[in-house]
């Protein structure tokens, strides 16, 4: 709760701004890699909110350039004076001791970092060979100047502010481009979002869950709601869940003990899962499960037919209602529900009514 709660209280005063440590970076993309060797074969990357003096994502796609065999790597920066959280910032080393810095332009202009070739004759092309200036803007990638080099890119990579996840996802969409980009996992549930994820152009890349970030003034903070959104193919995608009948689920998981079926929604043609493990192999009719299903999900063994909870992301929109919403109440529920809230609800076998937290409904490939 508390690295959720982290999370939360970064978004509420705008200092939603972690650096992703290398490890993350070097696991999630050796996985594309593994999947396809040339997955970033002449390609050019572009690293957008990114600050190349301290983000690892440059220094490993700078590190990597021959080895991923890019045609080009471009990282921006957002100057210091545009950000609303404000730190006691110091420039680099590296710019002040550069002949390009200027102490005016340093904290009101972004930067652009640009990598194609070996500049100082080393014999290989790497962080070394990086080429900096300072942009026109600010780096707000929301900008022209920034819009046209994603315009030029193939691919974008980067660990976008989360307050601004939704908007900097459809400039992405926008360009029509490829995308490898962490945010909170709640942005599933985002009306923006799901449909993405259910058309399949947009899914949860490799690695999710719990990391441990570096905040903007140099501290660690571990954050357990994250994951990767992508649309770039990956080995884990494909992997079928290993799964039982639903007879032998009743009669050997532990989590389904005492019942002698699966729960039918009240309002909806759909059994409840609770579990993903609990999905039933040989069931060809509606199920809702968990968001957490998503990190499993194979579009080859399953559809996706809606989000629960929003009435934009269901296939047939359905309200709590009075009869449901009074029997409830009547039986101590304390719940933020109400009768024009949308989602879905059942009774247990005990006759208690239960509205479960947010379901994404699935069904059985045929």
């Amino acid at each position: 709760m508390a690295k959720n709660a982290n999370l939360g209280a970064a978004k509420n005063a705008k200092n939603d701004e972690f650096y992703t440590q290398y490890a993350d970076i070097q696991k999630e993309v050796n996985a594309y890699i593994e999947y396809n060797p040339d997955v970033f074969r002449g390609k050019t990357i572009l690293l957008p909110c990114d600050d190349p003096e301290w983000s690892n994502f440059t220094k490993f796609f700078a590190q990597n350039f021959e080895f991923f065999g890019l045609k080009k790597l471009i990282s921006t920066s957002y100057a210091i004076e545009s950000k609303k959280y404000k730190t006691d910032w110091q420039p680099t080393l590296f710019e002040t001791e550069n002949p390009l810095y200027n102490v005016e332009k340093s904290r009101i202009k972004g930067k652009i970092f640009t990598l194609t070739h070996d500049t100082n004759n080393s014999g290989r092309i790497d962080i070394d060979d990086l080429q900096w200036s300072y942009l026109e803007g600010d780096g707000d990638f929301r900008s022209a100047e920034v819009t046209t080099l994603r315009d030029e890119a193939d691919i974008i990579i980067t660990n976008p502010p989360f307050s601004l996840f939704r908007e900097f996802l459809a400039w992405i969409m926008e360009g029509k481009k490829q995308c490898l980009v962490i945010g909170n996992m709640n942005a599933i549930t985002y009306k923006e979002v799901f449909p993405l994820i259910k058309n399949n152009e947009l899914w949860l890349g490799v690695s999710s869950g719990s990391k441990t970030y570096i905040t903007i003034s140099g501290g660690i903070q571990t954050m357990g709601n994250t994951c990767w959104f992508t649309n770039i193919d990956h080995g884990r995608r494909h992997e079928p869940l290993k799964l039982m009948t639903m007879s032998d689920n009743l009669r050997f998981n532990k989590k389904m003990r005492g019942l002698t079926s699966y729960i039918h929604y009240d309002n909806y043609d759909a059994i409840e899962v609770p579990h993903v493990e609990l999905i039933p192999c040989d069931y060809e009719g509606k199920m809702g499960v968990p968001v957490s299903f998503l990190d499993k999900y194979n579009p080859d063994q399953f559809e996706i037919i809606g989000l629960t909870a929003n009435s934009e992301t269901m296939d047939t929109p359905v309200q709590l209602g009075s009869a449901f919403m009074k029997d409830y109440r009547e039986q101590g529920g304390t719940g933020h529900f109400s009768d024009n809230m949308y989602g879905v609800c059942y009774y247990d076998q005990e006759g208690n009514a239960k509205v479960p937290y947010g379901r994404i409904i699935i069904r059985k490939k045929q």
